[in-house]
């Protein structure tokens, strides 16, 4: 091998172990970044020595898919489970202590008192003021629920910004990869940036992805609809200023396609804004149809009857009156136009002894003919058919026939079993996002510990070629030695 040869080596190795170091530590430096890839030198052999050919990025395509999907579960069932919490203390206040079914249990126990003294004017006003709370909560669920919805509107519209920008951040960072490709660049840092990307738009719609032709990506939504495409494709919505029962909130659209949106306590929303549009006008929609339903039941148990008259609205009332509101059918916001009869309540001048005899709504309707002050029979009637059966719509998510004091209960029992299995189920999502995570973080993450065994082995190596580049020099020195 002539001297020439030998130093070849030693500068092309020097070289070749430069880059290598640089890479290294690189991936030692970014060791901590979950959106970095490990950077692997491929050296191949020259004439002579060896050089650092190409710089490759570690992946793992059917791991980040799975992580992708993985994301969106979680994301879209977090958003339902946290809204679920936020509803249970703004509707059912804390232990359900605010809840329509606890202020008519605390109603059913003031009506058996004052059915066992009849006299006691006292007793009666305590009626007035327990169905005053059980109005109170009926119409104080309604104001926050369709509070609620407002807010979750005013999310949604901030995801779809959000969603946006995204998308807008992707179209720069795709570009860069494509002209990158296209010119043979080192595009790593790209790449990590759009997968990096990738993640985050995964968390407000579920995404699937195709690689074309210099690395150019095009991403989809799970029902197909083109997300991203050399371009993004709009995602828009248009929020409300304010809800009322009954109204449907707008849809999500994606490149003009409407996002559906997640049904169920185990959601098979993929994404944030799947989530947020079932809180939105699906359990909201639901809850606020049962408290419809429990006001329905109240204003018909309280109903003041009359031979060939028809049943007229006796202690709760509401905009409709004096009708009684159609059995089996679900009124649209009566939770929150449900009221105390101004004819019985005493802070408003009525007077509390008509129900204990009936005729509020005018003398027909009058049952203590007789004017006893002992009479009780009215609020014992009232306080069975508290217990009584009667038919509910099925449209409120309960089917049943029960009593309305039954019903409220039931409604409470709906709710927490929704948000159990929400619960449930965020966590065994996020255990699986994590899960999907570490695993992809260990095939295409740094592990410091290898990075500087490698280290120490590019010491090594560069130790050598410069024991090569010494003795190179030493034998030429002597040579030039020799020739002076």
């Amino acid at each position: 091998m002539s001297l020439s040869s030998a130093l070849s080596i030693a500068q092309s190795s020097l070289q070749t172990t430069s880059r290598q170091t640089a890479v290294v530590s690189r991936n030692v430096a970014d060791a901590s970044n979950p959106d970095y890839a490990r950077r692997i030198v491929h050296v191949v052999s020259t004439d002579p020595g060896a050089r650092a050919a190409q710089i490759q990025r570690a992946t793992n395509d059917q791991l980040f898919r799975q992580n992708l999907g993985a994301l969106s579960a979680w994301a879209g069932q977090s958003a339902l489970y946290d809204g679920l919490d936020q509803l249970d203390l703004a509707v059912n206040g804390v232990d359900n202590a605010s809840s329509a079914s606890a202020a008519i249990g605390d109603l059913q126990q003031a009506l058996q008192l004052y059915a066992t003294s009849p006299s006691n004017q006292n007793l009666g006003t305590a009626v007035i003021d327990a169905a005053r709370q059980v109005v109170r909560s009926l119409n104080d669920g309604t104001d926050a629920i369709q509070k609620f919805r407002t807010d979750t509107d005013g999310q949604i519209a901030t995801a779809v910004g959000e969603l946006n920008g995204l998308l807008a951040q992707f179209k720069d960072a795709n570009t860069a990869v494509v002209s990158g490709s296209r010119s043979g660049t080192d595009v790593s840092d790209a790449l990590d940036q759009r997968d990096a990307l990738l993640k985050k738009i995964a968390e407000y719609v579920p995404v699937s992805t195709v690689t074309r032709a210099d690395n150019d990506m095009v991403i989809t939504t799970a029902d197909g609809t083109t997300l991203f495409e050399t371009i993004p494709r709009s995602v828009s919505f248009q929020p409300q200023a304010g809800y009322t029962a009954g109204v449907q909130g707008n849809a999500v659209y994606i490149d003009n396609v409407p996002l559906a949106a997640g049904t169920g306590g185990n959601t098979d929303a993929g994404g944030k804004l799947a989530g947020l549009v079932q809180l939105r006008d699906g359990v909201t929609g639901t809850m606020q149809a049962q408290l419809d339903e429990i006001a329905r039941g109240l204003i018909t148990a309280f109903a003041e009857t009359a031979p060939a008259q028809p049943n007229a609205a006796g202690l709760f009332t509401w905009s409709g009156a004096p009708a009684i509101p159609a059995a089996g059918t679900l009124v649209n916001g009566l939770a929150g136009q449900i009221r105390i009869n101004s004819a019985m309540d005493p802070s408003a001048g009525g007077d509390v002894t008509l129900l204990r005899d009936g005729g509020a709504n005018g003398a027909a309707y009058m049952a203590n003919t007789t004017g006893g002050a002992s009479y009780a029979d009215l609020l014992i009637a009232y306080g069975n058919k508290l217990n009584e059966p009667m038919a509910f719509s099925p449209a409120a998510g309960i089917n049943a026939s029960v009593s309305v004091s039954a019903y409220s209960a039931s409604a409470i029992g709906w709710f927490e079993g929704v948000r159990k299995q929400a619960s449930t189920a965020a966590d065994a999502k996020e255990a699986l996002s994590t899960r999907t995570a570490e695993a992809l973080s260990n095939k295409t993450g740094v592990n410091v510990d290898t990075e500087l065994s490698l280290l120490l082995d590019l010491e090594h190596t560069y130790q050598a070629s410069a024991r090569i580049l010494t003795s190179v020099n030493q034998m030429l020195d002597s040579l030039m030695e020799a020739v002076r």
